[in-house]
């Protein structure tokens, strides 16, 4: 082997320029991960989730954010609340996904709940769902490479490199930060494939309603119903006169001959069946038995069942399930109402509500008679002026966060009807609150405290009656386009 001349002056020198050249191709390998790490993440933040449909279902499918943990749940959105999925996936990426649009009738009803047979139609489910997720990270890959072009080039701009130079490293940088985030992809969220591959119902999802499937019919056959009113002591008029010649039922449900029902049947001239019963929630009251201090109400949905030629039915459901009696209590006598308890109360109902909410929208549109559905939201009991209520220990403060969280509800409410195709109405009491000259609602000294007064529940009537009036000239419309064809 031929020896070199002078090793002393041109070894040490050849081993330090391999020494730089080694740390600069690390230190560029590391500030390239780096780069990769930031597009891949800015990217996940940004990328649109993707909407799949089969069989009249949408879903939106995205990805939650990253986590530490190998496994776990995915994400659900549910009524614009946020909850984890029933199925685990593996990778630290799970899904993210959002039920926007619900189209449910005898053939459909599979979709939702489980059938005997899962290995049919429904596989179409699975399948959308796993294109959904492969769309969504093409997209995001797309979007990782856009940001890595962006952030290369602003450190070719810090650096001042030379034009050509800039080129070269935004190809080379851009090509490498999608490589990187392909692989990322791979080792964080490749589990979830497999895992969509299982879903093969909307239940698989959401879970079982802890209330269960419908109850079954209740009672004799109605024939003669046009139309039922579902609900709570908003809907049954609660603190106004009784109907005349109350039975025990109506006594113990409060049921008043002055609530909405009462005047939606004298307006249309309709036979208006109002099931609605004081302290009902959605598992005792709608779909379940309610117990009564002196009665036992049968399921109202129950009882929904048997009128069958019912072409309309109006829901007032969900203040009970959250409490609200008792969260406006705790409010008034507490020095706040923003606490870490009630606002953990709070959050336990409102989840507890979306998913028995789930259940009984799904069972109103699997009627057979298919009748429009409205969806009363919540009043607002306040206004800008709460002075009346001080004595009681009801701030200014206090009625924001009541009626925040009251703006909750009414989301869940109209997120729920919107996804089911489903009409809500929002009763205003602007200018009629507690604390007003002509209030609406009735005072805390009243029989039923915050509950509509005889005016409260004919405005309520009034913004049902303008619903149904847009529903029928809507109908007019299709009708006579579909005439006109």
């Amino acid at each position: 082997m031929k020896r070199l001349p002078y090793p002393h002056l041109h070894l040490p020198f050849l081993d330090q320029r391999r020494r730089r050249r080694v740390r600069r191709l690390l230190l560029g390998g590391v500030a390239l991960l780096a780069l990769a790490t930031v597009a891949s993440w800015l990217a996940l933040l940004v990328t649109p989730a993707q909407s799949v449909s089969t069989a009249g279902q949408t879903i939106q499918v995205g990805a939650a954010q990253p986590t530490l943990a190998l496994s776990g749940p995915g994400e659900l959105d549910l009524f614009g609340q946020s909850m984890p999925t029933v199925l685990q996936f593996n990778g630290l990426i799970r899904p993210k996904l959002e039920l926007t649009h619900i189209s449910l009738d005898n053939q459909l009803a599979q979709f939702v709940q489980v059938s005997a047979s899962k290995h049919n139609a429904t596989g179409d489910l699975s399948s959308v769902l796993v294109n959904g997720w492969e769309h969504y990270f093409a997209w995001q890959t797309l979007i990782a490479g856009a940001f890595a072009v962006v952030l290369l080039l602003a450190v070719a701009g810090v650096r001042r490199y030379p034009h050509r130079t800039t080129i070269k490293i935004v190809a080379f940088g851009t090509m490498a930060a999608v490589a990187i985030n392909v692989g990322f992809v791979v080792a964080f969220a490749a589990g979830a494939p497999g895992t969509l591959r299982r879903v093969h119902s909307l239940e698989d999802l959401v879970g079982s309603s802890p209330v269960g499937a419908a109850p079954k019919p209740v009672g004799a056959s109605l024939p003669g119903v046009q139309a039922v009113v579902l609900g709570d002591s908003t809907a049954a008029g609660l603190g106004n006169p009784l109907v005349k010649n109350p039975s025990a039922l109506d006594r113990a449900c409060g049921r008043s001959g002055d609530a909405y029902a009462a005047d939606l049947a004298a307006v249309n001239g309709w036979n208006v069946l109002n099931l609605a019963c004081s302290g009902a929630t959605v598992a005792d009251g709608i779909l379940g038995a309610q117990t009564l201090s002196t009665a036992i109400a049968a399921p109202q949905f129950g009882v929904l069942e048997q009128a069958s030629h019912a072409s309309v039915v109006i829901v007032s459901i969900g203040a009970n399930d959250l409490q609200w009696q008792a969260m406006a209590a705790m409010c008034a006598m507490g020095p706040s109402c923003d606490d870490q308890a009630t606002g953990a109360m709070f959050q336990a109902n409102l989840a507890t509500f979306t998913q028995n909410y789930f259940q009984l929208l799904h069972d109103l549109a699997a009627l057979p008679a298919h009748p429009h559905v409205l969806i009363n939201e919540y009043f607002k009991p306040f206004g800008a002026n709460v002075s009346c209520l001080a004595s009681e220990g009801i701030t200014a403060a206090k009625s924001d966060i009541l009626l925040s969280r009251l703006a909750t509800l009414n989301q869940v409410l109209a997120d729920g009807a919107k996804t089911f195709s489903f009409s809500t109405v929002q009763p205003d009491f602007t200018g009629h609150e507690l604390c007003t000259g002509q209030p609406f609602v009735q005072g805390l000294h009243d029989s039923a405290p915050m509950h509509p007064n005889t005016a409260g529940e004919l405005a309520i009537a009034l913004a049902d009656q303008q619903a149904l009036s847009k529903l029928a000239a809507t109908q007019a419309v299709m009708a006579e386009s579909t005439g006109s064809q």
